[in-house]
């Protein structure tokens, strides 16, 4: 009997634990990148989205209502690479390079930021100067990478050394 009361309190637990990191499968749903508003600010420094070139980023973070825009992939992954944000990112979305203008990227063609590839390094400017350029396929990046110069990432990769290098570069 004790042991039945046992294997009954462990099943118990581990049900309960298992529910911990579940979430609502409609709130994973819901969590998609949005059409942005002329009036948008970047999250990061307050810069109107839309008045700048390159791609944008967009994110949802545990413990924040709704999403949060950026007016660069620069500066939305300074924000995801801080050590308090970077557990918390649930979604996060770019534009993809590949299917866009530059000057004005189109806000149907966002992609899985997490899924993307970035070229770093290249001379194109974005909202504040240097940014990374974002790709959906890595065949796409390495094109725009010989043509443009940079070097390929993936999400990954891009560390705080990886941003901080960016402040070192000319912007053609």
């Amino acid at each position: 009997m004790a042991t039945y009361i046992r294997l009954t309190l462990l099943v118990m637990t581990l049900g309960l634990l298992s529910g911990c990191g579940d979430e609502d499968p409609q709130q994973a749903m819901i969590r998609q990148a949005v059409a942005l508003e002329s009036s948008d600010e970047c999250h990061l420094c307050g810069m109107i989205i839309t008045n700048y070139p390159g791609p944008k980023g967009q994110l949802y973070s545990k413990g924040i209502q709704g999403n949060l825009r950026f007016c660069s992939t620069r500066d939305m992954f300074a924000f995801i690479v801080d050590p308090e944000n970077q557990h918390n990112i649930q979604e996060a979305y770019v534009h993809d390079m590949a299917v866009n203008p530059w000057e004005n990227p189109d806000e149907e063609t966002y992609i899985d930021a997490k899924q993307a590839y970035y070229v770093i390094g290249h001379g194109k400017k974005g909202a504040m100067g240097p940014t990374l350029a974002s790709f959906s396929k890595q065949s796409h990046a390495e094109l725009f990478a010989q043509s443009q110069g940079g070097k390929v990432y993936t999400f990954e990769e891009i560390t705080l050394e990886v941003l901080i290098s960016l402040n070192h570069q000319q912007v053609h």
